[in-house]
């Protein structure tokens, strides 16, 4: 019986066709395709919620997409495009509808405004720490070079790498501001400032300007 159910496996074989047997052998293949097609997709889609004109819309949905990429990325944890859009999303979630409610509470509740300043300064770090990751793919060894000597470490980074220099330095520069009482985070201001200077040097015109409006902002 053994025997017999050998040869029809061999003969099954024989018949099915080369491009099915192809398939099936690069099925790996085609999952790691779909899954980076797949974050690509939700890496170029955050522009969607920049252009609506909804806040409260989008102060609903953006915690659902920013998970969503999240989920992406633990399949997908070296897309650098994705990291790109989870560091922006996080930064700007957390300057738009989390920093702006705890500065309009303070006046009634600050307490309640603090504890808002507290997930604002998690999240602002959670933003860093993906575009660090980011930078860590594109550039192996950045992040450990940028401790050591942040001046050094950012000569690596091209054009094609501001908008993770952007993100970075944005969501860490906000954390820091959260964090004046604390010296560890203070101490990182030569990172983070590295960061942007070289941005500004790479295209200081892009994002229409973010990158003035962002250095103005700091030298204050």
């Amino acid at each position: 019986m053994f025997g017999i159910k050998r040869r029809i496996q061999a003969l099954t074989l024989r018949l099915l066709p080369p491009a099915f047997l192809w398939i099936a052998a690069s099925g790996c293949s085609i999952n790691r395709y779909a899954l980076n097609k797949a974050s690509d997709a939700i890496a170029t889609g955050g522009s969607t919620f920049a252009s609506d004109d909804d806040p409260e819309l989008i102060k609903a949905a953006a915690p659902f997409s920013l998970k969503l990429m999240e989920s992406l990325l633990a399949e997908n944890p070296q897309h650098a495009g994705l990291l790109t859009a989870v560091a922006s999303g996080f930064t700007q979630y957390s300057f738009a509808f989390v920093q702006e409610d705890a500065d309009e509470l303070e006046a009634q509740d600050l307490k309640a405004a603090d504890v808002l300043r507290n997930r604002a300064r998690r999240l602002y770090l959670r933003a860093q720490g993906y575009g660090l990751l980011g930078l860590e793919v594109i550039h192996p060894g950045f992040t450990n070079r940028l401790a050591a000597d942040p001046q050094a470490a950012v000569r690596v980074a091209t054009k094609a790498d501001v908008p993770l220099l952007y993100w970075t330095a944005a969501a860490w520069a906000s954390a820091i501001s959260l964090s004046k009482d604390n010296p560890i985070m203070v101490s990182q201001l030569p990172a983070m400032e590295a960061l942007i200077t070289r941005a500004v040097e790479l295209d200081e015109n892009y994002d229409h300007g973010a990158l003035q409006t962002f250095m103005i902002t700091f030298e204050m």
